[in-house]
């Protein structure tokens, strides 16, 4: 029997939202009272929340997720536990001894437990990011892409975007702001992030779920 969990943050108007960002805004346009059925108007940022960076998103010409196969959001996953990490840079030893298993993984998620911190301002500060050595040693291995519970996979002060772009350069998808990997019951099993399909897509929120035999 396969379980399905959830990493995915509801998208609300008091969700945080990265820096500089608009928060989404939700409103009901059409009432069952008033006109016959519910429908809502949804305006949000297309990295907002749960969401996927396109290699378009910082390389200019690069392909949107549109023009990515169905089958880049689907696939094998690896989760490596970094919750005991000493400081806020993820550095190649910590993830290096897990490379037999991310051979043969076509997703790598990265716990570092900083969901808990979603709705408060610590989320924005000082979280666990990949030191530039250790993002470039995953991004030399065939992912689909690399998912994170945190707002960025870069310093939020960066003008760079370093660890994006090696990722993104091989167009590896980057998922940001998961969640809930702490029910996650092995650290390895089916992911499933697919986007909103819409034209030019840089980025989109996603339902980020976990399958687990």
């Amino acid at each position: 029997m396969k379980t399905i969990i959830d990493l995915t943050h509801p998208i609300s108007e008091a969700m945080p939202v990265y820096p500089g960002t608009e928060p989404p805004v939700l409103k009901t346009e059409c009432t069952i009272e008033e006109i016959g059925f519910l429908e809502k108007k949804i305006t949000l940022f297309s990295h907002t929340g749960t969401h996927m960076d396109a290699p378009a998103h910082l390389i200019k010409n690069a392909l949107t997720l549109d023009k990515l196969p169905a089958n880049q959001f689907y696939g094998d996953a690896f989760l490596i536990d970094i919750t005991n990490l000493q400081g806020h840079i993820i550095e190649l030893e910590d993830i290096k001894s897990h490379e037999k298993a991310i051979e043969s993984a076509e997703f790598v998620l990265i716990h570092s437990g900083w969901s808990r911190y979603w709705g408060n301002n610590k989320y924005f500060i000082n979280y666990p990011v990949l030191s530039l050595d250790a993002a470039k040693w995953l991004a030399n291995f065939n992912l689909k892409g690399i998912g994170l519970d945190t707002i960025s996979a870069d310093k939020i002060d960066t003008l760079e975007y370093e660890v994006h772009k090696y990722f993104l350069g091989k167009n590896t998808v980057i998922i940001e702001n998961l969640t809930n990997f702490d029910l996650l019951p092995s650290n390895q099993f089916t992911f499933s992030c697919f986007p909103m399909s819409f034209e030019d897509a840089d980025g989109s929120p996603v339902r980020a779920v976990a399958i687990v035999n």
